[in-house]
């Protein structure tokens, strides 16, 4: 929803230094990998969905 560049061009030059920015979703774009202190790749191994049991109120949405 918000263009690439402006994203990077925000977190490298206008960020303010102590200010922590949390980005999360999938397929991350190389410049903000290329740019992160941190980056951690999640797999799922077991999730309640595939038992059967279905999204809950305040937990999953």
């Amino acid at each position: 929803y918000v263009a690439i560049g402006d994203v990077v061009a925000f977190l490298r030059d206008h960020k303010p230094p102590m200010t922590h920015v949390v980005l999360t979703g999938r397929n991350a774009h190389e410049d903000l990998i290329d740019l992160a202190d941190l980056v951690t790749e999640m797999e799922l191994v077991k999730h309640p969905f595939r038992s059967g049991i279905k999204a809950q109120i305040g937990v999953e949405f």
